[in-house]
């Protein structure tokens, strides 16, 4: 059978996964009456709930004698470990590009890392039926981001179409028919090569190993395009790691190809297939598996460095242990390790007490879902605020600037540039109008200045602006960056906490907590109105006297507390400060929660 190898990559929110959906749907994947969910590639619970796809997923769809296998990748560069690899497995990319937005910061990230591999990009601009979409300036924005990216002469001439991922249908018009998605895929089968390996069935069998799952029954899954020969179910072969070291020999006990979006068992691998291989123990992403025969590993793409590093530790908080079932180190340690191994952007290091371990990724989101992750699995945790990485160079310790690029009514722009390139420490590099009363700002922020803004962010523009980041480069160190301005108001006591104690604290500052809440010693129940920490009594009921009985005055009404996300709540914590994550709570809570420690502790600093 011809065989077609692509992946599908964009920024974040420019409707890949809807997309892949209706090819899914038009190829007749599915039966007549089957049930379908929409994004029905998102499969974890978190991907569902925040929209956005974490794990890149390969299904493969049938058309005209032709299996098109189809990678749908993560558009957010905390994910970006995942693309690179991809796009090396892949003969093609669809590049889409939401006709409103044009090309944003993600969208520059993968094209860049496709145009080096070499691969020739279809652009299809999607969502051209909303009301402000302005294809025509997408495209040239495209054209124009191809030659900023030092594209060839064959990858300047690409191919475009007009789409609306959700309505099902592509054109080569834009006002063309709009009936369904036929010319894309014919489009795909004549643009995109066939995989050159196919031309390689007679010599011994090699895949590069690009991504790894896990499997209950199957245990360790590695996923990669077959380089060369074939391979049988049962066949012993090995693994090699970049530099041609043996890492192990094992029985390939399964061979699993993608089959819509399912994945079935076959007898045999061929030369130029996308197949998931079962039987290894210790071999990992990046690895050669190949032949026994063969002595040189496949060249494979250098993994990007993490950029900032969270302490993760147990739980040691007086309420610890009455949510989560999993509260020891050792299990904490064992899941860390196990993430580590499926995510090759994430290191994990011990500390030297044991009790915790520094957890080493790309971004802000990337850990959050982790964390996210292991609340729902049962884990209680307590978590630093993020610490970025720096490096040696030349002597000079340099750290991470990320590129961010945002899009915000005219009216905020100001107060954006202002708290950037003030206390943030950003350079701005380009303002300029991006139609219907909005102002694009792109500038270079050091990775510290963008930890915590983006709640911030979101209240100077009320709630309209977008901001995307991607990590830029390594550039000297940028001097101090003030954290957050306000104090805590911290419990004194432990128990249950009180309504009417809250409500004479409100003139305080602002609450973290309602009334009936666990508190304890150390705890932080609200933000401070001044710069300092305050130690409060949450407990306090009212006296009953012989004048009046305590319900008798009017009941108190509390205003909403600040509800914190997860990710809001890292970011929210000062360095002597710690979140307490549980299956059903996240509360803060200062590092030392005795009084007296604190105040050793804040002098010997």
């Amino acid at each position: 059978m011809d065989l077609r190898n692509i992946a599908i990559i964009a920024h974040v929110d420019h409707g890949k996964t809807t997309l892949v959906d209706e090819l899914l749907k038009q190829s007749g994947t599915y039966r007549e009456n089957q049930a379908t969910t929409e994004r029905a590639m998102d499969s974890n619970d978190l991907e569902r709930e925040r929209g956005i796809t974490i794990f890149a997923k390969p299904t493969s769809v049938e058309w005209k004698g032709t299996r098109i296998n189809i990678v749908d990748t993560p558009g957010h560069a905390d994910f970006g470990g995942e693309v690179e690899r991809i796009l090396s497995m892949v003969d093609g990319v669809v590049l889409l590009v939401d006709a409103a937005e044009g090309p944003m910061p993600q969208t520059k990230f993968v094209t860049s890392k496709a145009l080096k591999l070499g691969l020739r990009p279809i652009v299809v601009l999607n969502k051209v039926d909303k009301p402000d979409a302005e294809p025509d300036r997408a495209l040239d924005e495209c054209f124009d981001l191809f030659a900023n990216l030092d594209a060839s002469e064959e990858q300047l001439d690409f191919p475009h179409m007009y789409a609306s991922g959700r309505s099902g249908w592509a054109d080569h018009e834009l006002d063309g028919p709009r009936a369904n998605l036929d010319a894309l895929f014919d489009l795909i089968i004549s643009h995109v090569p066939a995989p050159t390996q196919l031309a390689r069935l007679d010599e011994p069998f090699t895949m590069l190993a690009t991504t790894l799952s896990a499997d209950p029954f199957l245990g360790r899954m590695l996923t990669g395009r077959v380089e060369s020969g074939t391979l049988k179910a049962g066949q012993t072969i090995k693994a090699m790691s970049r530099d041609g070291k043996l890492i192990e020999n094992f029985r390939a006990t399964k061979i699993l190809a993608f089959r819509g979006l399912e994945q079935t068992a076959i007898e045999m691998a061929e030369a130029g297939d996308i197949v998931s291989i079962a039987g290894m123990t210790k071999a990992t992403v990046a690895d050669t598996l190949a032949d026994t025969a063969v002595t040189e590993a496949i060249p494979a793409q250098p993994i990007d460095p993490p950029t900032i590093t969270v302490t993760f530790g147990i739980n040691d908080s007086p309420l610890a242990g009455r949510d989560g079932k999993k509260v020891q180190s050792r299990v904490i340690r064992e899941r860390l390790l196990k993430e580590a191994e499926s995510n090759v952007a994430i290191k994990v290091s011990d500390t030297s007490g044991g009790e915790a371990f520094e957890v080493a990724g790309r971004g802000e989101l990337q850990m959050g879902v982790l964390i996210e992750n292991m609340r729902r699995e049962g884990f209680e945790l307590s978590i630093s605020r993020p610490q970025v990485l720096f490096q040696d160079i030349d002597g000079v310790r340099h750290e991470p600037i990320e590129e961010a690029t945002i899009d915000v009514d005219d009216d905020y722009a100001g107060a954006v540039i202002e708290k950037i390139t003030g206390p943030r420490k950003g350079e701005l590099v380009e303002m300029k109008p991006a139609g219907a009363g909005k102002t694009r700002i792109v500038a270079l922020v050091p990775s510290r200045g963008l930890i915590g803004y983006h709640g911030e962010f979101l209240t100077d523009t009320r709630g309209t602006g977008v901001l995307n980041r991607v990590f830029h480069s390594w550039a000297p160190h940028k001097g101090p960056i003030p954290g957050r301005r306000a104090g805590v108001l911290i419990s004194m006591e432990n128990g249950t906490s009180v309504a009417y104690a809250l409500w004479n604290l409100e003139e305080r500052g602002k609450m973290m907590i309602g009334a009936q809440a666990d508190v304890y010693t150390g705890m932080i129940i609200g933000e401070h109105s001044r710069d300092n920490d305050l130690e409060v009594n949450p407990l306090k009921g009212k006296k009953l006297t012989n004048i009046r009985a305590s319900g008798s005055d009017e009941a108190v009404r509390l205003t909403t507390p600040m509800n914190l996300s997860l990710e809001e709540a890292i970011a929210y914590i000062n360095e002597d400060e710690l979140v307490e994550v549980t299956p059903n709570a996240i509360r803060l809570r200062k590092r030392f929660l005795d009084p007296h420690e604190r105040k050793r502790m804040a002098k010997a600093s």
